[in-house]
């Protein structure tokens, strides 16, 4: 099959989906600990999933938003080795914060707050803008061509076809 041929195949998007969703709350978890764990006596799921603990009036707010933020470069990362293609990076990065806000939804409530929309909304287009660069420039990258082959490789056949001779 050539690389530009479209497959459908629903299992595969499903397990990059829930792979890109798993590694995207382990780099949060990881970010969270280092930067949020010294702040706080105790971590819990609030910080990844209630609203309220987005805000800029705190050091420990601050902290929670840069997590995310570190999240959302190191996840257009993932994009580049889970998803491959850039005209999907959008769509898998959309994906994730649609999740992540019906996650949201369920824990804490409806986010009514402008610092929690604004750290996701801009966190998704980091995600998807940096995922598509980075995923063109991988695509684009030139195919390496050997301009002398081996020795291996032309004596091998060669003395098997001389032999038969």
């Amino acid at each position: 099959m050539f690389y530009g041929t479209v497959v459908w195949d629903p299992w595969l998007i499903v397990a990059q989906i829930v792979c890109l969703q798993c590694l995207y709350y382990t780099t949060l978890g990881i970010s969270m600990a280092i930067l949020v764990g010294t702040r706080v006596s105790r971590m819990s799921l609030v910080y990844f999933f209630d609203f309220a603990t987005l805000t800029a009036s705190t050091a420990t707010g601050w902290c929670v938003m840069a997590s995310f933020m570190i999240s959302s470069f190191v996840g257009a990362g993932f994009l580049v080795y889970l998803i491959e293609r850039a005209k999907k990076c959008l769509d898998f990065s959309a994906t994730l914060y649609i999740i992540h806000l019906f996650i949201c939804i369920m824990y804490g409530g409806w986010p009514s707050s402008l610092t929690w929309w604004v750290v996701n909304l801009s966190g998704f287009a980091v995600m998807a803008l940096l995922g598509e660069y980075l995923c063109i420039k991988r695509e684009l990258k030139e195919i390496p061509v050997r301009y002398r082959p081996s020795k291996f490789f032309f004596t091998l056949p060669y003395t098997k076809f001389a032999a038969y001779l």
